[in-house]
Parts: structure tokens; C-alpha cells; sequence
């Protein structure tokens, strides 16, 4: 028990905290790469553009098409570029305003405004077929090394669990 004289330690205020962006450069490709791997494309205002690079994958890593495509919309400006199906551009999509979540149909990433009301259409109303299930789901970008070496020690944890032979 504190006694009478003794500071209780003040929480931060809420108001004191950073906002962050719902994404950062990462998390947005990794957001495009899934929707890529659906069929999904990226129109480029007033251009006429209409980027999806093919492969977006390879070797777990993004493909020379999928960084030529970044690339192209870095150039033209992403606040020019638009993922189909949805109304956002990508420089919105940077902003504190929105946050990525998954989609309650189908778990793919959708951006949702933090604190307010939007349009909470996922890309995905337009497609046939999907979710489906039997398929797997797109993936972004994987750190093979990383992944090897937690498999590499689950298996050494599972073997100093494991009883000797007799």
C-alpha cells in the first residue's frame, strides 16, 4: 500500500502520443501484392494506366515486375494510383487516418478510416469465386533465412524435449 505522501506514477496522456500512418512503404506493397495475386490491378489517374505486374512473386521475394511496378508508381505519384475496387489512392492509404485490417469475408488486407465512417467495401465484392477456401491465400514478401531458423529451432527445442532411447 503507497502511502499518503508517496507519487503515484502519471500514464501519458493520449493526446501526448505519435500518430503513426496505418502503413508504412512496406506494409502498402505487401497490401498490393495480395490484391495482385488475385487479378487485381492499380489504375493511374488521368493516365489511362492500368499497372499488375505478372509475376508478383519469386522465390518468396517480390518480382523484378512487381519493383518495376512500384517503381512506376512512384514516378507517376501515388496519390495518382488506385487499387481497383476501391476509392482510396495509395498516398491516403500512408496517411494516420487509415489502418489496414482484414476483411471479415475473405481476410485479405482492406484499409479502414480510424475514428470514422467509411465505405467498408473490400475489394474483393467484385471478384467470382472468392474467398475460396481450397485455394491458398496470397502472401507478401517471406524472409526465407528468418523462417528456417525458427523451424531450425522448433526442432531443437523438440529434441531436447524429447526422451533418450533406451
Amino acid at each position: 500500500m503507497r502511502g499518503i505522501h508517496e507519487k503515484v506514477p502519471r500514464l501519458p496522456s493520449l493526446i501526448s502520443l505519435p500518430i503513426f500512418p496505418m502503413a508504412n512503404q512496406t506494409e502498402l506493397r505487401h497490401y498490393l501484392a495480395c490484391w495482385f495475386q488475385l487479378g487485381k490491378t492499380v489504375q493511374v489517374q488521368n493516365s489511362g494506366q492500368t499497372l499488375r505486374p505478372n509475376p508478383v512473386m519469386k522465390n518468396g521475394l517480390y518480382s523484378d515486375a512487381f519493383e518495376d511496378c512500384w517503381q512506376q508508381f512512384q514516378v507517376q505519384g501515388l496519390s495518382k494510383c488506385f487499387l481497383d475496387g476501391t476509392n482510396q489512392n495509395l498516398a491516403e492509404l500512408l496517411e494516420p487516418k487509415w489502418e489496414l485490417n482484414s476483411c471479415a469475408r475473405c481476410t485479405m488486407p482492406v484499409a479502414h478510416k480510424v475514428g470514422g465512417i467509411t465505405d467498408i467495401t473490400c475489394p474483393c465484392t467484385d471478384l467470382p469465386g472468392w474467398p475460396n477456401t481450397e485455394l491458398p491465400t496470397p502472401r507478401g514478401e517471406q524472409d526465407q533465412r528468418s523462417q528456417l531458423q525458427r523451424m531450425k529451432q522448433r526442432v531443437y527445442a523438440a529434441e531436447e524435449r524429447t526422451p533418450p532411447l533406451s
